[in-house]
């Protein structure tokens, strides 16, 4: 049988350090009317059966559009395969984790810092000089140590996620490999470099990426402190 050749695209991840979700707080149930039958909503609870007049109602959701028989190339949307996998939503809960934690430390020392700079505007004036000075060292001190400590933790940060992007390469690329084979596909495209000014949605075969590689995620394991 003939083989092919096939070309794969270089895998360029980016793991988005996201806040967590701020959630509102949920409105107090209300009371129906002593007269009014349990079956019967309130009026102005009633979800709206049609559209508002000016709207048009969104169209019911169409099933995946099927690949085209015969095509010799595909795409992935990699943002997507991280963003929906197993392996990908570890990933980037162990960064937005250590992120945390930096934000913590960094902020702590940050109120350290304020309190003695604090001190010193409110009481500098009557200190001794041997203790304005000493007070002045200190906040020399944590100036310097917090600028460290800035840069420590962001490099920290980008080790962490080039070992994960790296880990992460090493588990998806053989699915690709095996998603292209099976297709018959001389070539494999990531969507964000591609530059594509248009391209059949059938040739998108991310969610079969994604489907393969949780078939074969194995458990996580603890992240190193």
């Amino acid at each position: 049988m003939r083989g092919f050749a096939i070309a794969l695209c270089t895998v360029s991840l980016a793991f988005v350090l996201s806040a967590p979700p701020t959630f509102g707080q949920t409105p107090p149930a209300q009371a129906k009317p002593a007269q009014q039958p349990p079956a019967q909503a309130p009026p102005a609870q009633q979800p709206p059966k049609t559209p508002p007049p000016g709207q048009v109602a969104p169209p019911p959701a169409q099933p995946p559009a099927p690949f085209p028989q015969g095509a010799k190339i595909g795409f992935v949307n990699f943002q997507r395969v991280v963003s929906e996998s197993a392996d990908g939503k570890v990933s980037s809960t162990k960064i937005q984790a250590l992120s945390k934690k930096k934000q913590d430390e960094g902020a702590q020392k940050a109120q350290q810092l304020k309190a003695n700079q604090d001190k010193l505007a409110a009481s500098g004036s009557v200190m001794s000089d041997a203790a304005r000075s000493q007070l002045e060292k200190e906040i020399e001190r944590q100036q310097v140590e917090g600028q460290r400590f800035q840069q420590d933790a962001q490099a920290e940060l980008n080790e962490l996620q080039q070992e994960l992007q790296a880990d992460f390469i090493k588990k998806v690329t053989p699915i690709l490999q095996q998603v292209a084979t099976e297709k018959g596909l001389h070539a494999l495209f990531n969507a964000q470099e591609a530059g594509f000014a248009w391209v059949d949605p059938g040739l998108d075969l991310t969610s079969e990426v994604i489907k393969k590689l949780d078939s074969v995620a194995k458990p996580a394991t603890t992240p190193k402190q």
